[in-house]
């Protein structure tokens, strides 16, 4: 069974940062993509930032130039880096994986991001 582990969300001022961490209980090498997506109360999951397996990253245009997608193959883990945090990007924040040689899509256990003075 694949998990992703996800960790580092919290309370964080107006302006402030976080990293949020995913890590996946098998390599990641081989991924075809991997991302993160939120959903805010009364609002549909969306996607913050993807990374492909040859490295390419895409991300919504709400959050360009202030969060940063990432990966280490080494460590098998996914990261979110996130500055400059408005109240708006308060929300459940999510990994998700997919692999070449496996059926479905993997997601994390979600973790709470809350951006509030």
């Amino acid at each position: 069974q694949v998990q992703l582990v996800q960790s580092g969300g919290g309370l964080v001022q107006p302006g402030g940062s976080l990293r949020l961490s995913c890590a996946a209980s098998r390599s990641i090498f081989n991924i075809y993509a991997m991302g993160w997506y939120r959903q805010a109360p009364g609002k549909q999951r969306e996607l913050v930032a993807e990374i492909t397996n040859t490295g390419d990253t895409n991300s919504a245009d709400s959050v360009k130039g202030r969060c940063t997608i990432s990966r280490d193959n080494a460590k098998n883990t996914l990261y979110l880096q996130m500055n400059s945090l408005t109240p708006e990007d308060t929300a459940v924040y999510y990994c998700k994986a997919v692999w070449y040689d496996l059926l479905g899509t993997y997601w994390g256990q979600g973790t709470q991001v809350t951006v509030s003075s």
